[in-house]
């Protein structure tokens, strides 16, 4: 059946049989959370089988492209750590990887398919096939092509192109006898495609769809496993359909759970709330993102908690099983990802080979949100932001970096410039101020039970209340009415920069 061109390429996709996953987006947008938890999924099963996670990407549909989106996949996949083992940036035996690079393949298998019978031209034009839609509405039926030119004799075809009458290429359904198994979703209705009119396979601009490319691609690549988002499940039987009529074996077929929004509805790419880029805007963190992706549809053995940790990828392919994939779809809960990113911001102030990035990184927070005039430079000093890191985090005060940054957190880069109106008459508050001074030059760092002590001293020492104190303290070293405990502001400043503070802030007392 086959010609000698076909017969090539099909012994080089049996080479191999170890698991091949591919994950095959179309670059019409950015990757958002559904289409990475097919990226993660592939990747973790090629992974818990010592197997090969490809890319390709399937950028048939041209009209839709976006410029920069096919490139911006891979790099994307790349921050996430699921760096693919073959892809259009890698290259590998099986390429190219991009499938407007292919047509040619494409272009070959389609003659072949014609002349054995299993597919044939369409000359419908868009005004016919638009009446067939119709009609069929109006009698309450399924719409569906109604397989007017799979009758045309080859002698009809030949007189239609010689009048310049364009085509598309269909494929010719049928039933399918064998049964039809996913590897979680379990028993699939096989004859689903007998109420569907004959598929278009190849386009009237010489580009392969979906259909024709992706059985093509996936078995001249060697792909074992087809991990996919659940919403191809009613293809798969027209997909093995063609394999059948390539004479190829097809591949074990998975599908995956829908992802949903926190109020149940479907996912977009035009959702900008929804694509990585704005999570990695934010300052979310790849493990977080994996996190919350590995709470949406199951798929992980009871040997790891998933529920309130985070894990190594290693840790997650070690867990991963497709038996234990949900077939229910799964609501994003947004709160979830805050904790994990919690979590994944105390786990990387904790190892010291990460903490010179971290103190960069909030160094520049630091830079674009702070007016530059009132910066304390003595706080951008790497002792002080590595304090202001671990005090940060060391009771899950911020779940995000930048929020070092927010308006309640400024006290930490700058200080008072605004005058300072205190219910304590003027000459007693610069009296207790001098004082505090005084006894914080006699400290390298303190404590917040010191820090507590010593204003409940000074207060006695003044016949004022603690409070009345305590607030001339944070006006002071702050300018705000509200923040954290004053007794945890003098700790993070420490000693010497609440002095020069203090000091400043003498002749802002009216």
């Amino acid at each position: 059946m086959f010609s000698k061109f076909s017969r090539r390429f099909f012994h080089l996709s049996c080479r191999t049989r170890n698991v091949r996953v591919r994950f095959a987006p179309s670059p019409t947008g950015y990757i958002h959370l559904g289409g990475l938890r097919t990226a993660l999924y592939n990747f973790l099963f090629a992974k818990a089988n010592n197997g090969q996670f490809i890319l390709r990407i399937e950028d048939t549909d041209q009209k839709r492209l976006v410029p920069g989106a096919a490139n911006q996949l891979e790099m994307d996949l790349d921050w996430m750590g699921l760096s693919p083992d073959e892809s259009p940036m890698k290259n590998g035996t099986f390429g190219p990887y991009t499938q407007s690079e292919r047509l040619c393949l494409y272009n070959q298998f389609v003659v072949e398919l014609i002349k054995s019978g299993h597919a044939y031209h369409c000359f419908c034009s868009e005004r016919r096939l638009e009446f067939v839609k119709k009609e069929a509405i109006r009698e309450g039926a399924i719409p569906r092509y109604d397989n007017r030119c799979r009758q045309l004799s080859s002698s009809q075809v030949e007189e239609k192109k010689q009048h310049g009458m364009t085509s598309c290429i269909r494929f010719k359904l049928s039933s399918l006898e064998e049964p039809l198994q996913d590897l979680v979703y379990g028993d699939v209705d096989r004859n689903a495609v007998l109420h569907e009119g004959d598929p278009v396979i190849m386009k009237q601009d010489g580009y392969p769809t979906y259909h024709l490319a992706n059985v093509i691609d996936d078995h001249l690549m060697g792909i074992t496993h087809v991990l996919r988002g659940t919403e191809w499940l009613v293809s798969t039987a027209k997909h093995v359909l063609l394999y059948k009529a390539f004479g190829w074996h097809p591949p074990r077929f998975a599908h995956l759970p829908l992802i949903t929004n926190a109020d149940g509805t479907k996912l977009s790419k035009r959702q900008d709330d929804i694509r990585l880029d704005y999570f990695r805007s934010q300052g979310f963190y790849p493990e977080a993102i994996i996190g919350l992706l590995c709470l949406v549809g199951g798929g992980f053995s009871s040997s790891i908690d998933i529920q309130q940790n985070l894990h190594s990828l290693p840790e997650l392919a070690k867990s991963f099983n497709l038996g234990c994939v949900t077939t229910h779809s799964g609501r994003l809960d947004m709160t979830r990802l805050d904790n994990f990113n919690r979590l994944a911001l105390q786990n990387r102030i904790s190892q010291p080979e990460k903490m010179d990035e971290m103190r960069k990184q909030l160094s520049h927070l630091v830079y674009e949100n702070i007016p530059h005039s009132s910066i304390d430079k003595e706080m951008l000093q790497d002792a002080s932001l590595l304090k202001v890191l671990h005090w940060a985090s060391s009771e899950g005060r911020i779940h995000l970096l930048r929020q070092l940054t927010d308006p309640h957190m400024g006290f930490l880069w700058s200080s008072q410039r605004n005058p300072i109106i205190s219910k304590i008459d003027p000459s007693t508050a610069r009296n207790v101020i001098v004082r505090v001074v005084e006894i914080l030059n006699q400290y390298d760092r303190i404590e917040k039970k010191e820090v507590s002590a010593m204003l409940r001293q000074i207060a006695l020492e003044h016949n004022l209340k603690v409070n009345e104190v305590m607030k001339l303290m944070r006006s002071s070293l702050t300018g705000l009415k509200e923040g954290p405990p004053v007794s945890e502001i003098i700790e993070i400043l420490g000693p010497k920069i609440c002095s020069c503070r203090l000091v400043s802030s003498l002749n802002l007392i009216v």
